[in-house]
């Protein structure tokens, strides 16, 4: 067992110092979970999504990038209990019901005088929205990666 993990470490070491060079190369910073700036930018984006959808919502967030001041966030809604956002009272329902949505939420957020602030956001998309949002916006390309 010992033999194996002394021939596993150099190599998660080697992936691992890979994946921190490839993020040092595009500039791009992932906030650690439960981090301020997190927070911040969750925060700035809950209060459209939730008069949106009409209830409270947290966001279980799958990919956060930042850098230059700009912000990609790839996630899905929740209910604050963890469970799934009640789509029935939303601008989604006939969607839902057609099978015509995801329950996923892409968003872009800018900093400005140090507070984010949301610049686009979409939910529920079966495509990819953000396709154009760094030539739309003039966001930095590797946030979107």
């Amino acid at each position: 067992m010992q033999r194996k993990l002394r021939l596993f470490l150099p190599l998660l070491l080697l992936v691992s110092a890979a994946a921190v060079s490839a993020r040092a190369q595009d500039g791009t910073t992932t906030p650690a979970s439960g981090s301020a700036e997190r927070k911040a930018i969750a925060d700035a984006l809950r209060p459209p999504v939730e008069r949106e959808l009409k209830q409270k919502v947290v966001f279980k967030i799958d990919h956060l990038k930042l850098k230059d001041g700009w912000a990609f966030l790839r996630g899905v809604p929740q209910r604050p209990d963890g469970g799934e956002v009640n789509y029935n009272s939303t601008p989604y329902r006939q969607r839902v019901k057609d099978g015509t949505f995801d329950d996923g939420i892409v968003a872009l957020l800018r900093k400005r005088a140090g507070k984010w602030r949301v610049v686009k956001y979409v939910i529920g998309a079966t495509d990819v929205p953000y396709v154009t949002w760094d030539k739309d916006y003039k966001a930095p390309s590797a946030i979107f990666n």
